[in-house]
């Protein structure tokens, strides 16, 4: 192959062998059969050897040069006949490639949802679309679901936080469980009110220290069911326990209004000083002719 050629069988599974490939304007379609001899059946995990089918299917992947690219693949079924699958025919599977029952890559799957972890639903769509990536904003929610779903349950330490949280202020709200020796989130719940809270507790039995807010819900869920289980306020909750406190003690022994002095007295306050400074009534008389002019326009005598 001469240095100025790329060989694009290299870019997917040996198992699947490319046998033509269709450009237009706009889009590539690589057209490819699969040459497998097994598989692993996705539901029991058996491995599968008999041949059942084939079927055909049109999978997207990463564009190319600006063209969009379309997988037209020839693939296999298997039949699988463990004791807990029965007669099934199982979809071969290539893992890191393609999922039995995707219609996109494994590689194109991981670069929409990381951009939507950056961007945003809708906002992910509209830039995949420019660079010749069909999909919408309501798939790009399906794949982050999926990928959730599909993430392992996280476990964590005998100490957790509980906090609520808004995914929209004022109208839904949820629960964040932190652990307190990693200080990442472990599990995220729906609704404020100590249901969901109370389910997750039930299924870690294992927490013995719980740091909270001052919600009475979360108080209760952990008293019902762990009722061994110390309960510690955060340090912002102390503080604004502290200023209650204080505003309540000073609320009882500051009178609430304070009387403001007269206009008259205030007017006597701060004419006294500068009557003291006048030494007599020689400064009064300067000071009347000096006004005397000045209504004169500077004439001290009006006759």
């Amino acid at each position: 192959m001469s240095v100025t050629e790329l060989d694009i069988q290299s870019f997917y599974p040996s198992e699947l062998k490319i046998t033509e490939i269709v450009e237009s304007d706009d889009q590539i379609t690589i057209h490819m059969h699969s040459i497998s001899h097994e598989t692993t059946c996705h539901k029991c995990g058996a491995p599968l050897i008999r041949h059942h089918g084939t079927h055909r299917r049109r999978v997207q992947d990463l564009p190319i040069l600006g063209k969009r690219v379309m997988l037209d693949m020839q693939i296999y079924d298997y039949q699988c006949t463990s004791a807990s699958c029965g007669s099934f025919a199982a979809t071969e599977t290539f893992d890191g490639f393609l999922s039995y029952n995707s219609r996109m890559t494994d590689r194109l799957e991981d670069f929409i949802c990381l951009l939507a972890l950056e961007t945003s639903c809708e906002a992910c769509a509209r830039i995949l679309n420019s660079v010749k990536i069909k999909v919408s904003g309501d798939t790009v929610i399906r794949l982050l679901i999926k990928r959730y779903i599909k993430q392992p349950e996280k476990t964590c330490g005998a100490i957790i936080g509980v906090d609520d949280f808004a995914f929209k202020k004022r109208h839904t709200y949820g629960t964040i469980i932190v652990d307190e020796a990693t200080h990442s989130p472990v599990a995220i719940l729906d609704g404020r009110d100590g249901k969901a809270l109370k389910e997750w507790l039930q299924n870690n039995r294992h927490v013995t220290t719980v740091t909270r807010d001052r919600a009475s819900a979360y108080a209760k869920a952990v008293e019902e069911v762990l009722p061994d289980c110390m309960q510690i306020a955060d340090r912002f909750h102390i503080h604004q326990n502290l200023m209650d406190a204080v505003n309540k003690v000073l609320g009882r022994t500051i009178p609430a209004t304070n009387p403001v002095p007269a206009e008259n007295n205030l007017k006597n306050d701060r004419s006294e000083p500068a009557a003291s400074s006048l030494p007599s009534h020689d400064d009064g008389e300067k000071k009347s002719i000096f006004y005397g002019d000045f209504r004169n326009g500077g004439n001290p005598d009006p006759g």
